[in-house]
């Protein structure tokens, strides 16, 4: 060390010296797990890269540190539900959120400059080799659970008025649900086939499987309500349909970089839009109709 680093500079060079490690450690775990062999490379070449960065931090501190044991278990466990590529790219966020902190030991400390370059372009580069399946299905995904949103929101919508009962709204809404479920599946089969496609199976099973996990959360509601408390869970499936946006949207803009208000906004829009029009022809029906059940 060429001077003596000021109380801040050293306090700051502590939680970074922290951060690397624990960083470090979370790389090197989930490449245990991690499918394809070009994955796990990449997934060591950071662990190794960070390591080295704790190393240098370690220079100026002289301290031995232990990774954040809680810090590597939430990230573990992240990558294992949503996949790692997500929550990598979160933890990447988190560590962009304080890349200001650099700025203050440019002056103390020369290499903190060249560790900043690489925080934020080798490291991402990387990142951005990664290749998980499940992101490749994201496209089929959407499509089951928009569909599901669009089409059953507005139809339980609809039956709410119409029959003002929530066994038989979530009776009806759920034999439309399941049909439905293995029409969405299949046609996304034979577009994937007609496409020449390969992974057309594997493709409509992420389609039907999207469709009927949103079919099961928008009638749950129903199922647990009262016969009489038709209004209080269509409010509770709309609630329900905004979480279930705001939560998809949300990882996708993290997996893939993308905006989260304007998707969401957008989703949100058309799903509730949908529902209340839905609602009204459920009510007119039911009148002029003249059906009471």
């Amino acid at each position: 060390m060429s001077k003596e680093l000021s109380k801040k500079a050293l306090e700051l060079i502590k939680k970074m010296q922290q951060g690397e490690l624990t960083e470090s450690v979370i790389y090197e775990q989930i490449a245990k797990f991690a499918k394809g062999e070009e994955n796990k490379k990449t997934l060591r070449r950071l662990a190794e890269e960070e390591k080295a960065h704790y190393e240098i931090w370690k220079s100026y501190t002289g301290i031995e540190m232990k990774p954040q044991k809680a810090k590597v278990l939430k990230y573990k466990l992240l990558a294992r539900i949503f996949g790692f590529t997500f929550a990598l790219k979160l933890m990447e966020n988190g560590e962009e959120n304080a890349q200001d902190k650099y700025a203050t030991l440019f002056e103390e400390v020369e290499e903190s400059k060249h560790i900043k370059e690489q925080e934020e372009e080798h490291e991402k580069a990387l990142l951005e080799m990664l290749d998980e399946e499940r992101l490749q299905y994201v496209g089929s995904m959407v499509l089951g659970m928009n569909d599901a949103l669009v089409e059953l929101t507005g139809s339980l919508a609809g039956f709410t008025f119409a029959m003002a009962n929530t066994r038989l709204i979530a009776l009806s809404g759920l034999i439309m649900g399941i049909s439905a479920t293995f029409s969405m599946a299949s046609s996304e089969f034979l577009a994937a086939k007609s496409e020449g496609r390969k992974d057309a199976f594997k493709s409509c099973s992420y389609t039907g499987v999207a469709y009927l996990i949103t079919v099961a959360l928008l009638i749950l509601p129903y199922l647990l309500l009262e016969n009489s408390q038709y209004m209080i869970a269509l409010f509770a499936m709309l609630a329900i349909v905004i979480l279930i946006i705001a939560g998809f949207s949300y990882y996708i803009s993290v997996a893939k970089g993308e905006r989260f208000k304007p998707k969401f906004l957008e989703m949100t829009a058309i799903s509730v839009g949908v529902a209340v029009l839905s609602f009204f022809v459920g009510i007119l029906a039911k009148k002029f109709l003249g059906v009471d059940l």
